[in-house]
């Protein structure tokens, strides 16, 4: 079976734009690949400087994900930073890539566009990502359009060491691109983004993300209007969670008129409630034993390292490492 992988950046609470556009996704690994996940807390260093915040982040998104129905006995489910073999094989590729690959690196410019710090993890990261890819012998690596141009790095550095060293030395990663789920729009209509504070988080509670599902932005139309279902954000949620007939129905309700955003907001809250119910109770009981959290990304660190050891030890002994 051909080997996938997929990292999750711990960054607070998982919200609906998460859920939607990386957990789906990256859970449907698991029935086509031996699927390699980890927790990238060391790509998180580059922007985190609360240490607590990291740690707290980092048992979040491993919870989130266990809780949607990660298995680990069928995947290799591991925090990045319990693998020291990553950084090795990061400077070995660091070695043999050029300047200009590191600042046409999206996170370079991203940091550039928002104002924010540029530190030398920031400039490192297609180099570090680069590392998670190939040290597991990755043969698919999915990611959105806007995430291609990491794998292809990845894939660079990997023929580049294979045309000096042998064509076995590296597994040259394919990129496969996942079916976007399109924009999902926050509170405010804009993309849901912790850095816009626009989201909804998935876990919170019942009674919380019914209230924060009240908040979203709507135009000022009466109920007795008619409305426009295509330009509405609490519409444009409700699509990403129902069935064509769920859907069908209620634009049929925004268009006769008769029907207020309040209860297109309490349709919505159902709906994403039903979804998430279950998954949101295995989450607390996560979250209230933290030490199985550790056990499960130990035990996939014990596996994952198994992996990393052979990779780099061929790598190792194709530079000439002893």
């Amino acid at each position: 079976m051909q080997r996938a992988l997929t990292g999750i950046q711990p960054s607070g609470q998982v919200h609906l734009g998460n859920y939607m556009g990386m957990i789906r996704p990256a859970l449907e690994l698991q029935e086509q690949y031996a699927g390699y996940y980890f927790i990238a807390d060391y790509h998180a260093l580059t922007t985190v400087r609360d240490p607590e915040f990291l740690r707290r982040s980092s048992l979040e998104a491993a919870a989130s994900f266990l809780a949607c129905g990660l298995d680990p006995e069928r995947v290799v489910f591991f925090r990045q930073s319990a693998i020291p073999e990553v950084c090795e094989l990061a400077w070995i590729l660091a070695c043999f890539t050029s300047e200009g690959t590191l600042f046409r690196g999206h996170a370079v410019k991203a940091a550039q566009q928002g104002g924010l710090e540029i530190n030398a993890g920031t400039v490192f990261y297609p180099i570090l990502m680069s590392a998670d890819i190939l040290l597991y012998d990755t043969n698919v690596v999915p990611v959105g359009e806007d995430q291609r141009q990491h794998v292809e790095i990845a894939r660079d550095m990997a023929q580049r060491l294979n045309h000096r060293f042998g064509d076995d030395t590296l597994v040259v990663p394919e990129v496969s691109i996942k079916k976007e789920v399109g924009v999902v729009p926050g509170l405010d209509g804009e993309k849901m983004s912790k850095s816009y504070g626009n989201t909804i988080p998935v876990f919170s509670t019942r009674k919380k993300l019914r209230k924060t599902m009240m908040k979203i932005v709507t135009d000022s139309k009466t109920m007795e209007e008619a409305k426009d279902p295509d330009t509405d954000n609490v519409f444009a949620l409700y699509k990403l969670f129902g069935n064509a007939d769920q859907i069908a129905e209620l634009r049929n309700r925004y268009e006769a008129g008769g029907m207020g955003y309040g209860h297109a907001k309490q349709a919505l809250f159902e709906i994403v409630d039903d979804e998430i119910a279950e998954a949101r109770d295995r989450y607390e009981q996560l979250m209230a034993n933290p030490g199985r959290i550790e056990e499960i990304l130990a035990a996939g660190a014990v596996r994952a390292r198994a992996q990393a050891d052979k990779t780099l030890t061929r790598v190792r002994s194709r530079v000439g490492l002893t």
